[in-house]
């Protein structure tokens, strides 16, 4: 493995395993109508179905990373994957709700080893900055691809095959994973790690999973007991825990690296721009389907644009950081993506596929070289032996940073859309369609078919205006907080100006 052209082929492993695992975090949602048909799971099995596979990758990133310091990034990317087909044949054959969701969270776990070992072996493959930053370039873009075809090639299965073809699709891929990983990829451990502390990765992975929890309930019923519950819970483990590697020998993160230049910068800037990215995603979704009417298949179709965007971003970032330098370009880049989501405001009940792709695809190159440079800067302030715990690091902070989006701009959505509806109902109609419409726009939706044909009409263009003015004011303030993750990741990456 020492010759370029072995590196790179190797990448291309890498790249593999990264696009199954994208794939995997999508590609369920368009099932959910035929596992609800055979499997008739309650609504709150049909909610774990759902969000138990992001649920544990994200609590157990830290522990698998920090395990694969220690066992191999390889041997833990063979044993992820061979974890991976295995709950994969389970979940396709599944014959409860009950066994799906157990499926699904083992999944999760396997999962959790693929991001922290995939990059943190391409942090000691490629010891050369410029090479190094090309690599996480490509293993970016992979998670795009990912995205992208999860949709599409579910859309696909479903309409010829039955719902457990979803997850089959995974077998035949992680068996190649597993023929190509030990002829192609170089094994890489700290040879002067310790023991592993289980009780530290007990800690982790029950405060993430409480944290996690607590701000997907919040976005979806609303500030409640059980969701705060969980969030003082989260909270309170999670300080047990950063004392605990305080005091350990063999800690599971290194707190020191947090005293590296510009770590905690650029880590806050990576997550203040995932927590913008996927809090403002989550209503073009809706939009695409609940407000214009499109399948999951065709609203899939249009957000290629924004993933090819996201590919072709994350590759020329090299070559524009030797043009402009890295903070410039970062600056730029969070610039630019303001500008996206202030698009993205400008969208009405009335289709316009063009601003929508061009909103979507300027907000993609502009967050390019932060998810790039962000990413290399932070696995670089790692030495090479703790590499994976630093990529779990970067890992964790996404998955907060989306979760936390998705939760505030999600909540803020929802109380602009109860209140417009709530003068906009009729008092005259049945008081279960009343709680329905005032819900969600879901609901609105589903509730209107009850009423006399121009009344439907009444409903959902009141239902659909109110969604638009939530997701208008979230854009708005996805571009504020843009412009202030700009001043950050200037702060951040200024001293790096000279690096390359």
């Amino acid at each position: 493995m020492e010759s370029s052209k072995a590196r790179w082929i190797g990448l291309s492993v890498i790249a593999l395993a990264c696009v199954l695992y994208s794939m995997d975090l999508t590609v369920l949602n368009l099932a959910i109508p035929a596992i609800s048909a055979d499997l008739q799971p309650s609504s709150a099995q049909l909610l774990w179905i759902v969000d138990i596979y992001g649920f544990m990758v994200a609590g157990a990133l830290i522990t698998m990373g920090t395990l694969g310091d220690r066992i191999g990034r390889r041997r833990l990317l063979m044993i992820g994957a061979a974890a991976f087909g295995v709950a994969s044949v389970l979940a396709a054959f599944s014959n409860s709700a009950e066994m799906l969701i157990v499926t699904r969270a083992l999944h999760g776990l396997a999962g959790a080893t693929i991001a922290p070992s995939t990059l943190s072996l391409i942090r000691n493959m490629f010891d050369d900055p410029a090479e190094r930053m090309k690599a996480i370039g490509i293993w970016i873009s992979s998670f795009s691809i990912g995205a992208v075809m999860g949709p599409l090639v579910g859309g696909v299965l479903l309409e010829y095959f039955w719902w457990g073809s979803v997850f089959l699709i995974n077998v035949p891929v992680m068996i190649l994973l597993l023929i190509l990983a030990p002829r192609l990829l170089p094994e890489y451990k700290d040879e002067s790690a310790g023991r592993m502390d289980l009780p530290s990765a007990a800690l982790s992975l029950s405060a993430v999973l409480l944290l996690i929890y607590a701000l997907k309930d919040t976005a979806e019923q609303g500030v409640n007991t059980m969701g705060a519950l969980s969030f003082v819970g989260g909270l309170a483990l999670g300080v047990w825990f950063v004392r605990r590697q305080a005091a350990l020998k063999d800690p599971l993160i290194d707190l020191n690296l947090f005293k590296a230049p510009g770590f905690k910068a650029v880590l806050g800037t990576y997550l203040l721009s995932c927590l913008t990215m996927f809090g403002v995603y989550v209503y073009i979704a809706q939009y695409l389907q609940l407000v214009l009417g499109l399948t999951p298949l065709v609203a899939g179709a249009w957000t290629v644009p924004w993933a090819l965007a996201f590919v072709v971003g994350t590759n020329i970032t090299p070559w524009l950081a030797k043009q402009l330098g890295q903070a410039k370009l970062v600056v730029f880049g969070l610039l630019g993506t303001a500008i996206g989501f202030a698009g993205l405001a400008l969208l009405s009940i009335k289709a316009d596929m063009g601003l929508l792709v061009f909103a979507t695809v300027v907000l993609a190159l502009g967050l390019s070289p932060m998810f790039t440079l962000g990413t290399e800067l932070i696995i670089s302030s790692a030495p090479p032996e703790k590499a994976g715990a630093a990529s779990a690091l970067a890992e964790t902070g996404a998955e907060f940073g989306g979760a936390v989006g998705i939760a505030v701009f999600g909540s803020i959505g929802v109380a602009i859309y109860r209140d417009r509806m709530e003068s906009l109902l009729n008092p005259a109609w049945p008081s279960e369609i009343q709680r329905a419409a005032q819900d969600t726009l879901g609901g609105a939706l589903a509730s209107a078919v009850q009423l006399p044909a121009i009344e439907q009409i009444s409903l959902l263009q009141a239902a659909r205006h109110a969604f638009m003015e939530g997701m208008q004011l979230t854009s708005i303030a996805g571009a504020v907080l843009m412009l202030l993750a700009s001043v950050l990741a200037y702060k951040s990456v200024k001293h790096l100006r000279t690096s390359h």
